[in-house]
């Protein structure tokens, strides 16, 4: 079981899934952050078990920038489907995933 209920889980090296979660938000986390992203290449992440999955990812957007990246993703019952909850940009390689 990854993580307790209520705590986030260790930070993990990104899955191919994380990536997959990652693309399917990006045109939302462009809009949110009011710029395009030519790179956005999940590097890692931890998850939160809820009533589904929060997911906070970091993500490598290109140069030395990072964004970290918010995702609900409700219970597969419930359609399993992707939300888009809320970015923090100018992070470093080095900034540690955080709830947010």
């Amino acid at each position: 079981m990854a993580g307790k209920c209520g705590g986030t889980s260790e930070a993990k090296k990104a899955t191919q899934e994380v990536q997959k979660i990652c693309d399917e938000v990006k045109s939302q986390v462009e809009e949110k952050a009011g710029k395009k992203f030519g790179l956005f290449k999940a590097i890692s992440f931890t998850t939160q078990v809820v009533a589904g999955t929060n997911y906070f990812v970091k993500v490598h957007v290109g140069g030395d920038e990072y964004i970290h990246v918010r995702v609900y993703q409700s219970l597969p019952h419930s359609g399993g489907k992707l939300e888009l909850h809320s970015i923090q940009t100018s992070k470093a390689h080095r900034d540690p995933i955080a709830y947010f």
